[in-house]
């Protein structure tokens, strides 16, 4: 190994037969890497030379099953890939007009074109036509294909466009595909013509590239946003529940066993809210937290009735000016400012103040720097309330509002689920193998 920290990474170019063409080589100028990518490599001298052949090789038929399921297989090995990441490869490879399947593999099982040869060529006989983007660890990216002519040309450009990031490059493998591969029926002649016409179509894939990869990003950072305060609303909510439980003094050996139980379930379900507040990581989870606190709300009532001697009041929905304060006990008619009159469900105090003609105590929550009721915060915030008050109640209490656009995002990809499926074709075996590329250490991934 060369001093330093940079070392040559072999290109290898395989004909369609399979067969290694042992001249076609040439070496990736050497870069300078980061720390965790040269602690990989200094790791990687300390290994027997036979590491490699020593790997767990995949299961073949588990990869053919996943590639034509939806397109896309991560060996189980590997947790560094995140669901939003996964749905994104999902997404570029059910949207190609060419079958594009995508491979992600322990460096193990793919630091070299052999292994990756062993293993995708039974693949791709099963699975048929298209290019394959191979990720082998955080360091090797191969494309290969059992029916494209340059998939060189194909690896080289979804590299431009990906960013030196992982995922970004076998995304963008999809348009490196269109971008790179002559139609086989193109008339000889107009050669000129035909360049540059390639070249504009070229420069135009590239800019549409370059827009959806900062679509995507911005769309990210929005949506990280709107995580941070939903978090924080959710955070504000569980705190006052604990607050609520911490103050009522209760001896559970001197009460009846209904009190008992209704005050462990109150305390279970905070229990359960403040847990599931800590693995949030999508705005539309926050409804679970939600859906645990109004529990904990409901319970809190009952333990207090019993202790008081009072009949348990019926379940009810939450207040819905401020779910905080917990089950409402009546509904009253309320119009919110320029809206038409509605049947809401209201705590004591605030049916109170809407009759007296009063300012109910309205939840408020931070939006872009200004404090809004919660039910006008828009989208985000249709999976708080959507806990809380579940569809039947939210589509009467909330439908015509000024938040109508919180009902349409929740009655689409917010409260419901989706799904992306593609399929395969069957052809020959064989296939066309690019050497693998040094991406250095980007992205975080380390497997």
């Amino acid at each position: 190994m060369p001093d330093g920290n940079c070392r040559p990474l072999p290109f290898v170019l395989l004909d369609k037969g399979g067969e290694r063409n042992d001249m076609l080589r040439r070496l990736v100028t050497p870069t300078v890497l980061t720390a965790g990518f040269a602690t990989a490599v200094l790791a990687a001298t300390a290994m027997p030379a036979a590491a490699e052949t020593q790997a767990e090789m995949p299961d073949t038929q588990q990869i053919i099953a996943e590639l034509e399921g939806d397109g896309v297989f991560i060996d189980p090995s590997i947790d560094q890939i995140s669901a939003a990441d996964e749905g994104a490869l999902e997404s570029a490879a059910a949207g190609a007009d060419t079958p594009v399947y995508y491979v992600i593999l322990p460096r193990e099982a793919a630091g070299s074109t052999s292994g990756v040869e062993a293993i995708m060529e039974p693949v791709m006989a099963e699975v048929g036509d298209g290019a394959y983007g191979v990720l082998g660890g955080s360091e090797n990216f191969y494309v290969t294909s059992p029916d494209l002519t340059d998939t060189e040309a194909i690896r080289e450009a979804a590299l431009a466009n990906g960013d030196q990031n992982p995922i970004d490059t076998l995304a963008a493998v999809p348009e490196a595909v269109e971008t790179t591969e002559a139609p086989a029926d193109a008339p000889a002649g107009g050669g000129g013509s035909g360049v540059v016409m390639l070249l504009i179509l070229a420069l135009v894939a590239v800019a549409g590239g370059w827009y959806v990869y900062n679509s995507r990003k911005k769309r990210e950072a929005e949506k990280a946003k709107q995580l941070e305060e939903i978090k924080q609303m959710a955070t504000e909510d569980v705190v006052r529940l604990g607050e609520d439980v911490a103050r009522l003094e209760i001896d559970l050996s001197k009460v009846d066993d209904e009190t008992r139980n209704d005050y462990s379930r109150a305390m279970d379900s905070y229990d359960q809210a403040k847990s599931l507040l800590d693995t949030i990581q999508e705005p539309e989870q926050v409804k679970m937290v939600t859906g645990a606190l109004e529990d904990g709300r409901y319970y809190m009532t009952a333990t207090r009735a019993r202790m008081n001697g009072e009949p348990v009041p019926a379940r009810r929905g939450p207040c819905f000016f401020n779910p905080q304060h917990g089950p409402s006990s009546e509904d009253v008619t309320w119009a919110p400012p320029g809206g038409s009159p509605r049947s809401v469900t209201a705590c004591p105090v605030c049916a109170q103040a809407v009759r007296t003609g009063g300012q109910p105590d309205v939840r408020m929550v931070e939006v872009d720097g200004e404090r809004r009721p919660y039910y006008d915060a828009g989208p985000a915030y249709s999976p708080y309330a959507g806990g809380y008050f579940g569809m039947n109640m939210m589509m009467g209490m909330f439908t015509g509002m000024m938040m109508g656009s919180m009902m349409g995002s929740m009655m689409g990809a917010g409260m419901m689920g989706g799904g992306m499926e593609d399929a395969g074709g069957d052809v020959d075996g064989g296939g066309d193998f690019d050497g693998g590329g040094d991406f250095g250490d980007f992205g975080g991934f380390d497997f």
